[in-house]
């Protein structure tokens, strides 16, 4: 019978995953048990995805943030420190600038505007063009933000994330000044002493600066990359992909976990006889059409997969050969015609017409953002998500 199902994603509930924990026999007898208990098998080319929120607490992988403190005032010493293009964000970032300005005297805080590098606003394009202001050029002091733009609340959190940083900063018993620029150099007229906090952006941000007259330059990334005092540490991504844990703890980012994609990929093979792919997600990438965010916290969508997810997609656009190669055919010929095109499509379509509008993406990219929706960040107990039929086509 001709299959009429083509991709499916089901999120997969698991027991609450604590430190020490054996990730990778959780995940694969989490799908077997999922797998018998709502009767769906397995397939070849089917992707098995861990959130790595549950692969990061396994591993322990956590720091305080007296160990944040003390590594960032190994880093700076007594110098005053210009914080530059932080994300708005009480979960990802707020924890971290706790620990930050406890390591530190003075800190010149630089916010981009009018929003944050994820798509979070402070305030409109509108209220930029209303009062006249060039976010390309013009720098803001607090006092001018608050004369022309007053106390703002985010749409969703209800946080008016200026006041909210300055007093975590001052209440960590450290002095705070807040500007508001878009070009990185703008803080060298402040200080020599720069510490990136944005994600996607930071080499070009470190670069600039280090161009520049820029003393002691380091970003999230170089912060917490070896274990200060029995921490975790993430020796790539340092501080960035960090979310809260408690009060005065944050979970790293997950490292180390290659092994444990491939042991995935390798048990269920053995115990199925299925050859599937295996990744460790985290933010995915889309936009929220109302708050703006494009998530994208983290360094990256996927840290870990099996090499069966290397590349992007190869797809030829239906809509396209219906209209076009294909326009004067209907039903079972229209059906027949498609399906050879596509058996018989080039293994590389890039510059094609016939591709376009396929999200030139890579897989992981894509499959990753995929998985972050279907398991959602709440309480929904699914840490892990199959997918299935993600690489079948028209012809299968």
């Amino acid at each position: 019978m001709e299959r009429l199902v083509g991709t499916v994603a089901r999120g997969i509930r698991a027991p609450i995953i604590r430190e020490g924990d054996d990730i990778a026999s959780i995940v694969i007898d989490s799908v077997l048990k999922a797998s018998e208990a709502e009767g769906f098998s397995l397939r070849d080319r089917d992707v098995i995805s861990v959130t790595e929120a549950v692969v990061a607490r396994s591993q322990g992988n956590y720091a305080t943030i007296d160990q944040i403190a003390k590594d960032v005032k190994t880093k700076y010493g007594e110098e005053a420190v210009g914080l530059i293009f932080p994300i708005l964000s009480r979960n990802r970032f707020a924890i971290c600038l706790k620990g930050i300005a406890r390591g530190l005297k003075k800190i010149i805080l630089m916010l981009s505007y009018p929003s944050d590098e994820v798509g979070n606003h402070l305030i409109s394009l509108d209220d930029l063009d209303e009062k006249g202001i060039n976010p390309y050029s013009d720098v803001l002091t607090e006092a001018k933000y608050r004369e022309l733009f007053g106390y703002k609340e985010h749409v969703f959190t209800g946080v008016d994330y200026v006041k909210y940083y300055k007093e975590l900063i001052e209440g960590e018993g450290c002095k705070c000044e807040i500007i508001f620029a878009n070009d990185a150099r703008t803080i060298l007229k402040y200080t020599k002493n720069v510490l990136c906090c944005d994600i996607h952006t930071r080499e070009r941000s470190k670069r600039l600066l280090k161009e520049n007259g820029g003393k002691i330059v380091y970003g999230l990334d170089d912060i917490l990359t070896k274990s200060v005092d029995g921490s975790g540490y993430n020796e790539k991504y340092g501080l960035l992909g960090t979310n809260k844990a408690t009060e005065d703890k944050v979970k790293l980012f997950p490292r180390d976990a290659q092994k444990v994609v491939e042991r995935i990929q390798k048990e269920i093979f053995e115990k199925t006889g299925k050859h599937v792919e295996a990744m460790v997600y985290g933010d995915g990438a889309f936009k929220d059409p109302v708050g703006k965010i494009w998530e994208l916290a983290d360094p990256v969508v996927s840290p870990f997969y099996t090499s069966g997810l290397v590349g992007q997609p190869n797809e030829v656009k239906l809509k396209y050969l219906a209209d076009n190669d294909f326009k004067d055919l209907k039903g079972e010929e229209l059906k027949k015609a498609i399906s050879e095109y596509i058996k018989k499509k080039d293994s590389n379509l890039k510059g094609q017409m016939v591709s376009q509008g396929t999200t030139p993406r890579r897989l992981t990219d894509l499959i990753g953002s995929l998985c972050d929706l279907t398991s959602g960040s709440g309480d929904k107990g699914t840490p892990i998500v199959l997918i299935q039929g993600y690489f079948d086509n028209y012809t299968n």
